[in-house]
């Protein structure tokens, strides 16, 4: 099985290292990949949407594992899908779609991977009615450290660590997931504005709970009584009945839509605080006061930024930093004082977004609790951008939060115990499981997992 030496980043762009890159294509190879790890261990990787360090493996191997992509069964009547974990969310909705089913969650992208959207615990616009990826897993094949392969299933301490667990527990060669139904391809999308933090957090409160799906866009340069202010995107599939005539011949057509990619290089300096200022004013104007009931594409709805393929470069060479938190409710002041920081300090994110969570997913590692999570990208260069997020890394923590790991790319480790309790067991399984450190990523060594 060939191996190449590359340079390996995540989304984000920021902290290359060099590795072995290793693509098995069958569950043989992968075994033997394990095996030969060498001294510095392999990582599984996806489609390298993690956006910081999760899917490195300095010095060592990193296993692609998008050579395994076969759908292997469909249980149209009882709505699931046995599949390869190299498999992505894409692939899945051409396949499911047309028979009247969806994943069951998705985030902001449909590029990753069944065993990544597993190892991340992946959460999306309807956590708070679905929860997070592998709570509608049944069933995983896991590659452990020792070369064998087994089956694990929801309820076990295995199951617990392996989501969200960062590929470190080992490698996820199938899995069998839980479905959504669905009539047709559309959304029907009510949308409106808030005009500050506290009118937003008002209106998810009072009516989160009529929706599926909820995500709010906020303009995190906003000062003054404008601070927070945002637009609220809420809705559901659409049935097959709000389809206008010409639709329903075809309701479950799914054809996404593409742009041209974003250019190979980009100018630094381009997404400052004026450009970003001036788009945050722009989106916030022309969004409907309120608007309901508007159908929109699936894709649209759920991954916009899709349709830019390589959409990360409008960040420069440079790159960008992916930041996303979560405290519980109660501790809304937090998320207030974090919010009016952000913007005093004038950070210039055009990509920010809130929601709320809701109950806790049984992944010792997972990430989302009840509450409310905020994400950012923010330019890697913007001077001093370390130490305030650090500062707010302490606020988080103080308050009982935690931030995401499958954004994560330079929280310091001494604060990791505080926003995940479970760290302990799952480290004392890790050093059952894989004595060796077979499994390893740059991530791992970092906060020493």
């Amino acid at each position: 099985m060939p191996a190449e030496t590359v340079s390996v980043t995540g989304w984000g762009r920021t902290a290359p290292t060099t590795a072995r890159l290793i693509r098995p294509r069958t569950y043989e190879e992968a075994v033997t990949a394990v095996r030969d790890s060498g001294a510095r261990g392999s990582i599984p990787r996806g489609l390298g949407r993690a956006y910081g360090d999760a899917a490195q493996n300095a010095g060592g191997a990193v296993l692609d594992m998008t050579g395994l992509d076969q759908i292997h069964a469909i249980d149209v009547a009882g709505g699931s899908v046995l599949c390869d974990a190299g498999v992505s969310l894409h692939h899945l909705m051409e396949a499911l779609l047309p028979l009247g089913w969806f994943v069951p969650v998705t985030p902001g992208t449909r590029y990753v991977t069944v065993g990544g959207a597993i190892g991340a615990d992946i959460h999306g616009k309807n956590h708070h009615v679905s929860g997070s990826f592998s709570r509608h897993v049944v069933s995983l094949e896991l590659l452990t450290a020792d070369g064998t392969v087994r089956t694990v299933r929801p309820g076990t301490d295995l199951f617990d660590a392996t989501a969200g667990g960062m590929g470190l527990t080992g490698v996820i060669l199938t899995a069998t997931v839980r479905l959504q139904p669905v009539a047709t391809t559309l959304m029907s999308v009510d949308t409106e504005r808030a005009t500050d933090l506290d009118d937003l957090m008002a209106r998810l409160t009072a009516t989160d709970h009529r929706y599926r799906y909820s995500v709010a866009w906020i303009d995190l340069l906003a000062r003054g009584a404008a601070t927070g202010r945002a637009v609220l995107t809420r809705g559901d599939h659409a049935p097959l009945a709000a389809l206008p005539a010409r639709a329903r011949s075809a309701p479950l057509s799914f054809r996404p839509a593409r742009l041209p990619a974003a250019p190979a290089y980009v100018p630094e300096g381009l997404l400052t605080r004026r450009t970003v200022g001036l788009f945050n004013e722009l989106w916030y104007r022309r969004a409907p006061r309120a608007r309901r009931g508007e159908l929109q594409r699936l894709s649209a709805f759920f991954h916009p930024l899709d349709g830019v393929p390589h959409w990360n470069r409008v960040y420069g060479r440079g790159g960008f930093v992916q930041y996303q938190f979560v405290v519980g409710h109660g501790r809304e002041e937090t998320l207030r004082r974090i919010v009016g920081r952000i913007a005093r300090r004038r950070c210039p994110s055009f990509l920010a977004v809130l929601k709320r969570f809701g109950d806790a997913d049984p992944g010792w590692l997972s990430f989302p609790v009840p509450g409310w999570t905020l994400a950012l990208d923010i330019p890697a260069n913007l001077p001093g951008l370390g130490a305030f997020l650090d500062e707010l890394d302490a606020e988080v923590a103080s308050a009982g939060g935690r931030v995401y790991l499958a954004k994560d790319s330079r929280l310091r480790p001494d604060l990791l115990t505080a926003m995940y309790p479970r760290l302990d067991d799952f480290r004392a399984l890790r050093a059952e499981l894989d004595p060796g450190g077979v499994f390893v990523s740059d991530l791992a060594r970092r906060l020493t997992l």
